[in-house]
């Protein structure tokens, strides 16, 4: 009894220790980008699992960069993107994740209800973070690998309306990483 109890538990960390986790590669002509996304956001999480994984992002572009602000990609700022129900999320806000370097959030327009546009993303590339937007935007997720990509393409020329004057594409897929692998690739962030 006692060595079966002992193999029962051996069996469960194992699988726990051997669990994958999803984490975002946008790939840019400048380089790729890894994020976690967070489990306290899932229904912002799956959407991003969602569309990635239909190819969602490939045809499109970070269309808005504003250094030591965030660098935008996804569907450009216009009515559809923020009226289409396919493409709009409640809010997921919660007080553990904040807009702090490498955060990955998700956009919106005004609206009083801070409902999401799940088409668009943002990644925050000020070093001091911009907690303005704590507690109006969703946070859901951080890149643990190429912060160096996006202080690239942060410094890029744009136009007046903050787009690049060379389009910065993307194509953005799903990998799954072990917990361990995950804390590799965080600690050799450059």
């Amino acid at each position: 009894m006692t060595l079966l109890l002992v193999c029962i538990v051996c069996s469960l960390s194992f699988s726990q220790s051997s669990k994958k986790v999803p984490l975002g590669e946008i790939k840019t002509p400048y380089g790729k980008i890894l994020i976690s996304l967070a489990d306290q956001t899932p229904n912002h999480r799956d959407s991003f699992i969602e569309l990635a994984s239909a190819g969602y992002w490939d045809t499109l572009t970070f269309n808005r960069v504003i250094p030591n602000f965030v660098n935008q990609g996804g569907c450009p700022d216009t009515e559809e993107g923020f009226n289409d129900p396919e493409y709009l999320l409640a809010p997921e806000i919660t007080p553990e994740l904040t807009h702090v370097y490498g955060a990955v959030g998700s956009g919106r327009d005004g609206n009083p209800e801070k409902i999401s546009a799940r088409c668009q993303f943002y990644i925050i590339q000020n070093p001091e973070g911009v907690h303005r937007l704590d507690g109006d935007y969703t946070v859901f997720g951080q890149v643990v690998q190429g912060m160096d990509v996006v202080e690239t393409i942060a410094h890029l020329d744009t136009d007046d309306k903050d787009e690049p004057l060379k389009p910065v594409t993307m194509k953005i897929k799903i990998k799954y990483f072990s917990p361990s692998k995950i804390e590799k690739l965080k600690n050799s962030n450059p």
